[in-house]
């Protein structure tokens, strides 16, 4: 028999015993023996559930307990999970969590020590919820080397640009049904500013290059300045907005951004809607795969960490080496990376309004939009992201031009 501890019994916490005991029987053939939850760890009693037969307040009971074996983090944050999560690993359990934020900021050294101890830190469900996506960077395109991950990694936004989109809305008006729904929290931040999909793009960068890339290091631009008439724009243009985290490997540069990107109806990803995930891999010799899910949710990531129970469990005393190095990864600076952008411009006269962007950009099509005055779009050619936003400065002291309303990265 396996036992188990569980720490926090919040969402994925409940969660996770819902999944061992909805499919306990196929969970215990795939494990090769019974596991039993020994305890439960939360500052809250449980009267009414039968999982208070298990709670206990004290850490201590846990981690002195030899009989048991995989501590699970479903706590979040990293304040106490960071200490609980060291200690467990340096007396011997092996640890599954769902903690982007532990994973992002501590995950390297968490990978060292539980080498050390022979036992394994596990993390499948910190990236894209139920989608499987770190074991198979691990095992499965072990052949490849990977030039590219792009992915919508956060549903909240996705579910938020969506309604926009589909409904013909404000960014305020969806925020505010996002959190009515409970898919935004009261503070929205994590989710609406990048930061969430941030931390998951730095655990796949640092897989994909076996070093530590920082989140503190990825440009990282949300949502909150997308209005529903750039949206009526990218629509006309074949388009969607998407949140993108993208990683890219060329040549020993690395370079990672978070940030709004059109992206056009042919590439798979303007597909992904509503509260769904998707990352988009590209390897030197499998081309193309993506990975289509809920990215979040209660029993989505459960699954996903009742997956890592049953990993660490089968691999008792055997490091499975899931990880990266503690050797930092330098960025490329996002100044120098080639881009092409969807500008919005307000203008006081038009004709020349049009000659400044033709002068300025060397194009002169543009886009309007019925309804929308004293405005028009035009896409840039593809030039260094530094280039570009100097273009974009030369061009507001234009005397056509009153101001740049809008610039969003174009994918692809």
């Amino acid at each position: 028999m396996a036992n188990i501890a569980i720490l926090g019994y919040g969402t994925v916490g409940s969660g996770v015993v819902e999944v061992l005991k909805t499919n306990k029987k196929r969970i215990e053939a795939k494990a090769c023996q019974p596991i039993e939850i020994k305890y439960v760890l939360d500052l809250r009693d449980f009267p009414n559930d039968p999982i208070q037969n298990v709670i206990t307040h004290n850490y201590d009971d846990i981690l002195n307990d030899p009989s048991v074996e995989v501590v699970v983090e479903v706590m979040g944050g990293t304040n106490p999970a960071y200490t609980f999560v060291k200690s467990a690993l340096q007396k011997g359990k092996s640890v599954c969590t769902s903690n982007k934020e532990l994973v992002a900021s501590y995950g390297s050294e968490l990978m060292r020590i539980a080498k050390e101890n022979n036992v394994n830190f596990l993390y499948e469900a910190s990236v894209g919820g139920g989608i499987p996506i770190i074991r198979p960077i691990n095992r499965s395109i072990t052949s490849d080397r990977i030039e590219e991950i792009t992915g919508i990694l956060n549903g909240t936004t996705n579910y938020m640009l969506s309604k926009m989109s589909d409904e013909d809305l404000e960014y305020n008006d969806v925020l505010s049904d996002a959190q009515e729904k409970g898919y935004a929290e009261r503070n929205p931040d994590a989710d609406v500013e990048g930061y969430d999909a941030c931390r998951k793009i730095a655990i796949l960068a640092s897989l994909a290059t076996e070093k530590t890339v920082s989140y503190d290091d990825i440009y990282t631009e949300g949502i909150t300045s997308i209005s529903k008439a750039d949206i009526a724009y990218i629509k006309k243009m074949g388009g969607s907005v998407k949140l993108l985290a993208t990683a890219k490997f060329n040549d020993g540069k690395v370079w990672a951004r978070v940030a709004p990107a059109v992206v056009l109806n042919e590439n798979p990803l303007s597909m992904v809607n509503d509260v769904f995930n998707a990352i988009l891999l590209k390897g030197n010799m499998l081309g193309d795969v993506m990975f289509y899910g809920k990215g979040a949710g209660k029993l989505p990531t459960a699954s996903a960490v009742v997956s890592d129970i049953v990993e660490a469990i089968r691999h008792k005393d055997i490091n499975l080496g899931i990880g990266w190095s503690e050797q930092k990864q330098e960025l490329m600076s996002i100044d120098d990376v080639l881009v092409r952008k969807f500008v919005r411009v307000e203008y006081n006269n038009k004709e020349e309004a049009k000659a400044d962007v033709l002068k300025v950009f060397g194009t002169d099509e543009i886009m309007e939009f019925f309804g929308l005055e004293n405005e028009f779009a035009f896409v840039t050619c593809e030039a260094k992201e530094a280039e570009i936003n100097d273009k974009l400065n030369e061009l507001i002291n234009c005397k056509g031009i009153v101001s740049i309303l809008n610039s969003i990265r174009m994918e692809g």
